[in-house]
């Protein structure tokens, strides 16, 4: 019986999807998961309707975005986390872009501050959340300090597995007491993983566990979504919550 034909990747086809601004901005609005309209869309990437629609159709070709329709709209979103992941990965090490309004500078200041990535919470409130973790011994296994240039030794590094952290007894019963159950998670996906955040070159919580921990707070109202893609805020309630529960120190 003969082997299964073994294909190489087309890097170069995904890397000319996203190396079009316009359909960078696209995906990056896309980058919290949920679906906008193909309007929405439009209106992030600077285009017309015409011209979004040509570019959604190059992403959904491409596999990188589906498409869904919702009565009279077509609505788009990304077609995984895996997506996400290149789009942060490639934020590490793209140049700044300049800023050239005070609108501009107020959605680059918020997305710093507070945003999502995919499922979970990302930027100084991200990275913060996971100090917290770290400090309170709810997870260990590491400091939370991307250090791109340590090597790995006992294992391939891939992004995102290069250093392992786990869940301790300690999570489990305050992840409990926040109205989490840990044993509940997704079983097929990894429950704690991390992404190196892009603003803050730090880790932040990723996988279940991080996609758990931020649905949590969206429902106790302690994070809202902000007026742009990607963007929330910290409520007052929510400030004083993570303050109680997981010694939370104000970020900013």
């Amino acid at each position: 019986m003969s082997e299964p034909l073994k294909q190489q990747t087309d890097i170069a086809r995904a890397a000319a999807l996203v190396a079009d601004p316009t359909r960078a901005r696209m995906l990056k609005a896309l980058a919290d998961g949920r679906a906008l309209t193909a309007g929405v869309l439009a209106e992030e990437g600077g285009v017309g309707a015409a011209t979004a629609s040509v570019h959604l159709a190059r992403l959904v070709d491409g596999g990188l975005v589906t498409v869904e329709r919702r009565g009279r709209n077509r609505c788009y979103r990304l077609s995984g986390p895996d997506v996400v992941a290149a789009l942060e990965a490639l934020a590490l090490i793209a140049p700044p872009l300049p800023i050239t309004s005070l609108r501009e500078s107020s959605r680059t200041n918020a997305l710093h501050r507070s945003r999502t990535c995919y499922d979970h919470l990302a930027g100084q409130l991200g990275v913060a959340l996971m100090r917290a973790l770290l400090e309170r011994r709810m997870l260990v296994g590491y400091d939370g300090v991307h250090r791109p240039g340590e090597a790995v030794r006992d294992r391939p590094a891939s992004y995102g597995r290069d250093v392992v952290y786990e869940l301790t007894d300690t999570g489990r019963r305050e992840f409990a007491a926040l109205g989490i159950d840990t044993d509940r998670l997704p079983p097929r996906r990894p429950a704690v993983r991390y992404c190196v955040d892009w603003s803050e070159r730090e880790h932040h919580l990723a996988g279940g566990l991080g996609a758990a921990l931020a649905a949590r707070l969206f429902d106790l109202d302690w994070v809202r979504r902000g007026p742009a893609p990607r963007v929330v805020r910290l409520t007052d309630a929510g400030a004083e919550g993570l303050r109680r529960h997981l010694g939370l120190p104000a970020y900013d």
